[in-house]
């Protein structure tokens, strides 16, 4: 387990997966990169080639590769877990998931003493069921023993897709249906989560492969829409320091670093990062999905395809993203609602998404945007983003929201119209993307992530009258202001260490001179490992 661990994932240090195709295209470079993937309790979500099994405050919706997910019998363990520890996955199936939701019911009330160890047993196939062609396919997956995902036709992005999810979402939700406990949709997805122990996955599929079968042509559905104008600070402040922080303490010679801005012009073929900010503030992003990292989360796409920055994904993922920041990974833009890991080349920083004190005009829910929302950016000054991120979730500034409403028809049509442009546009930009591959390989660079090595010592010998002060957990060391012959307070940090997606500082509890550091920045240490020699005034 790696230290950079927490309810939203626990993150594991082990051998490098072996990926079946080179890229994941459209949706990234790196192999791990899907379109979409709607993601269980419990799932193993391959962030690149750290797999990380995401927490009960993890999101519920992303773009990375889960092969596997615990079942929610065991996710107990997860949390009995500490940095340093071992992990083993065994395949079971579903009937042992369900018995084993009986077993640990019966524990906790004290009618069973303890709990077997899991044994493997043959785990069966991945597929629910799955019928018709091209974008008539539909794909059914389990996802653990307490979800199922749908997916619609091929592996690219079409919003026809996306209607159809839409369109199924909606028709599950005037059902009903006993036993389902959320609904998840996404780019060309559906993932529906239920309780295994009020209805089985057989009789909810049978109900819900009906509705599908029984769909009305797509062609005819307009839904409600928004147009939501959205301050930007470009190139934030916050953004920078958080590609600082990742190339200090995860990966120091990323391709997308030290500028995430000039990585997604290399990899598009354009000629300016000027072009890239004049293209981004162009597009109108469509929002096809919500709570991608988190509290109301949008994953959007630009409406128009010439629009569409392709990148890909941080490998490993950053430990640390701040609130609110805008990112593209794919072809997709996402604002993240929280402060959290995550892996979309920054663009810059916006408002709230997520008002967590009251209701207001524009907050009619703890969320601000609904499917199908159209963001379209405006750019503002760092500072001015600061007043306008207090005044927002207080109701003190207003933002232009237009009604409007969005056509299939009408958008089909308008592909049509713009087809030649549209394709001259997309083969400069997969040229591009080959040729910043080619650049890596001539450079030496990878997209693969560095490997992760065990914290090892060597002796120490204290002089006389000092002593160490050590580590109180198990992480990197992100800051140290400690140095030889300096004086130290109670109070003040010599340095600081982050683990768990914090910050934790080393102070002393008397007056200390530094008689030695024994840790540089960016180094991993485990916890009681002595860290600075010092002598007490």
């Amino acid at each position: 387990m790696h230290y950079n661990s927490a309810r939203t994932g626990v993150r594991l240090i082990g051998p490098k997966p072996k990926w079946a195709r080179s890229d994941g295209g459209e949706a990234g470079l790196h192999p791990s990169n899907l379109h979409d993937n709607a993601y269980a309790i419990g799932a193993v979500d391959f962030t690149g080639d750290m797999p990380v099994i995401l927490g009960p405050d993890g999101p519920s919706l992303g773009g990375f590769v889960c092969p596997a997910v615990v079942v929610n019998a065991e996710l107990w363990k997860l949390g009995q877990l500490r940095p340093g520890d071992r992990v083993r996955f065994v395949p079971v199936d579903e009937a042992w998931a369900v018995a084993r939701e009986v077993e640990v019911t019966a524990f906790l009330e004290g009618r069973v003493a303890a709990l077997a160890e899991p044994v493997a047993r043959e785990r069966g196939s991945v597929f629910v069921d799955q019928w018709g062609e091209g974008d008539d396919a539909v794909v059914v997956r389990r996802a653990g023993d307490r979800y199922f995902l749908i997916e619609f036709g091929p592996h690219h992005l079409d919003l026809k897709l996306r209607f159809k999810a839409h369109v199924v979402y909606e028709w599950i939700q005037q059902q009903g249906l006993a036993g389902i406990l959320d609904l998840t949709p996404g780019i060309r997805s559906l993932q529906v989560h239920f309780d295994s122990q009020v209805v089985t996955r057989e009789a909810l599929w049978a109900v819900i492969r009906e509705g599908i079968l029984a769909l009305p042509p797509l062609e005819a559905i307009e839904v409600p829409a928004r147009v939501v104008h959205l301050p930007i600070s470009w190139d934030d402040p916050s953004t920078q320091e958080a590609i600082r922080r990742y190339m200090q303490s995860v990966r120091p010679d990323a391709p997308w670093c030290p500028s995430n801005l000039e990585f997604i012009r290399r990899i598009n073929g354009l000629e300016s990062i000027e072009k890239v900010r004049r293209i981004f503030f162009e597009a109108s992003y469509l929002v096809m999905g919500l709570g991608d990292v988190y509290l109301g989360a949008p994953v959007a796409t630009p409406v128009d395809p010439r629009h569409r920055l392709v990148t890909t994904k941080y490998n490993p993922a950053r430990t640390w993203t701040p609130e609110n920041a805008v990112g593209i990974g794919g072809a997709y833009l996402c604002v993240y609602g929280m402060e959290g890991p995550g892996g979309y080349q920054f663009t810059g920083r916006t408002i709230q998404m997520w008002n967590r004190w009251r209701r207001t005009a524009d907050f009619e829910k703890p969320w601000l945007l609904r499917f199908f929302d159209q963001l379209r950016f405006y750019p503002v000054s760092a500072e001015e983003l600061v007043r306008l991120r207090e005044e927002v979730p207080l109701g003190r500034h207003r933002l232009k929201i237009e009604e409007t409403r969005f056509s299939l028809a009408a958008y089909e049509a308008f592909l049509a119209e713009q087809a030649d442009e549209i394709g001259v546009f997309q083969a400069q930009q997969r040229a591009a993307f080959e040729a910043e591959r080619r650049r890596w390989e001539e450079a030496g660079l990878t997209m693969d992530a560095p490997t992760e090595t065990e914290v090892t010592e060597a002796a120490l010998e204290l002089p006389e009258g000092c002593e160490t002060l050590d580590s109180p957990v198990t992480g990197s060391v992100w800051k140290v202001h400690a140095e030889v012959a300096g004086c130290f307070e109670p109070g003040q940090a010599l340095l600081v260490l982050e683990a768990m997606k914090m910050e934790v500082a080393l102070e002393p509890d008397a007056a200390v001179t530094v008689v030695q550091v024994l840790v540089a920045e960016g180094a991993s240490v485990r916890a009681g490992q002595p860290l600075v020699i010092v002598k007490t005034n």
